[in-house]
């Protein structure tokens, strides 16, 4: 089979599993299952590299560090980071990464699209699966993944099969929107639908052409955006002008419900976008009661719950069908088979000032460098415990407003203020004072941990002046 050039979307913003998604930190990259994330099980399952070249990823401005780290982490190899400068749904997305793998590849590669925050069993019935589309794609098809329904379900859109093309794969019918329960019942009982899985797979060149003749203007925009795109660093930035002048709209929209090629393959494999609460619980490994508890968390006297902690210690008893769901800084309690409606719940706090906050940012805010979590807040200070990957050093820079005092906990820190350079170990400090050019950076082998306590009159984000900085920032 030929090599396949995967295209993974990972610039998704939901918040669907709040409070631990959220607007700038996203499913995708977070940890439910496990020690990976979402977006590491993705790479995951494109690592085999008599499969699948390196993967290109489409992405946006805010995730662009943690893709890169993420990949890192698991030590795989990009064949690019692409960014959006405006969101324009999948089919631009899906457009530019195909106009850059045939850049890359030729106009035959085949390119298969995966969602970055979806958990698939990468096991023989997937393989199967995977070399069936490639077979329909390298004959000219458009080939979705149709997934075969466990349930009624209602937050899928669905796809009815037409005649066989050969076994395994079909032509597609028709593709029905999100259906009342009635609708679903009554589909699953006459058979031949399926869950819309929003994966693909195509020839590059075929895609393309459709693309072209269907939606000329996302075509010509994209392919503009794609041509004038600047590097940066690892990343591959998207013209603004052009790509913003896309068509707002999915792939389906743009291309599949409207295309005379488009093929399905019903695949049998285990498939959750884990889009609810009660989709993390069905995968969560259940105890005898049917409770799945994850992180620091102590069930007692329920049944058919999920309990998850990232920080505080969370007891719950006597309870049945609940989600609890504790972040470091909100907890949300609601019934497991209402979890869909979080989003509504998600909207009414980002409606009020004094909540708004907690539907975007997490206390721990990831950088190039590391992070900071927020440990405390106050009237002109604030306390933060920083930390710094080996090797990485924050910008050269100096604040208006603030001064700041920093205390070694873990790792050895190489500490410049104004014109002197100082090596900072375990239980060592340093203070900062307001408008001094500083630095800070981590000489080490393992993670540097500091504590910082910053006192002024203004402690914003955005009271950082930055004069030369490693990640293109100042």
């Amino acid at each position: 089979m030929e090599k396949i050039v995967p295209v993974i979307l990972a610039g998704g913003k939901g918040t669907r599993l709040w409070p631990l998604s959220r607007a700038q930190a996203p499913k995708q990259f977070i940890e439910f299952i496990g020690d990976r994330t979402l977006f590491q099980n993705t790479l995951d399952r494109v690592s085999d590299a008599n499969l699948f070249e390196p993967p290109i990823v489409v992405t946006n401005e805010d995730f662009r560090f943690l893709v890169a780290e993420q990949a890192r982490e698991m030590d795989v190899t990009l064949a690019a980071i692409v960014l959006e400068p405006v969101a324009r749904n999948t089919a631009p997305a899906v457009a530019a990464a195909t106009m850059i793998a045939q850049k890359h590849y030729g106009a035959g590669c085949l390119v298969q699209v995966l969602a970055s925050d979806h958990e698939i069993s990468n096991d023989a019935t997937y393989r199967g699966c995977l070399e069936t589309a490639a077979r329909a794609a390298a004959s000219g098809k458009l080939v979705t993944f149709g997934i075969e329904p466990t349930e009624p379900a209602t937050g899928y859109g669905y796809i009815e099969t037409g005649d066989e093309i050969f076994e395994g794969a079909n032509t597609v019918k028709r593709f029905v929107e999100k259906p009342e329960e009635d609708k679903a019942r009554e589909m699953l009982a006459q058979g031949g639908f399926y869950w819309n899985s929003g994966m693909f797979m195509f020839a590059a060149s075929a895609f393309l052409d459709e693309l072209q003749r269907l939606e000329p203007g996302m075509f010509e925009a994209v392919s503009q955006a794609v041509a004038e795109a600047a590097g940066d660093l690892d990343f591959t930035r998207l013209a603004e002008e052009p790509f913003s002048r896309a068509a707002n709209i999915s792939i389906d929209y743009a291309v599949m419900e409207k295309t005379a090629n488009a093929a399905v393959v019903p695949s049998p494999f285990a498939w959750s976008d884990l889009g609810s609460w009660d989709a993390v619980w069905k995968l969560g490994g259940q105890d005898e009661s049917g409770n799945v508890a994850i992180g620091n968390a102590t069930i007692s006297d329920s049944s058919n719950s999920l309990v998850i902690s990232r920080d505080a210690h969370l007891a719950v008893h006597g309870i049945d069908n609940m989600a609890v769901i504790a972040s470091e800084d909100a907890v949300y309690v609601g019934p497991l088979d209402r979890s869909q409606e979080v989003g509504n719940l998600v909207k009414l706090l980002a409606s009020t000032s004094a909540t708004e906050n907690l539907t975007k940012t997490h206390p721990t805010s990831y950088r190039p460098w590391g992070g900071y979590t927020s440990v405390l807040n106050g009237d002109r200070f604030q306390v933060k415990r920083l930390f710094v990957l080996p090797g990485k050093k924050l910008s050269l820079q100096k604040h208006h407003h603030r001064s700041e005092h920093w205390v070694v906990v873990k790792g050895t820190a190489e500490v410049t203020v104004g014109e002197k350079t100082q090596m900072l170990r375990e239980n060592e400090s340093v203070y900062i004072p307001q408008g001094d050019v500083h630095r800070l950076a981590n000489p080490g082998k393992i993670l540097l941990e500091l504590i910082e306590v910053q006192t002024g009159s203004y402690l914003g984000e955005d009271d950082i002046i930055r004069i030369t900085d490693e990640f293109g920032r100042s």
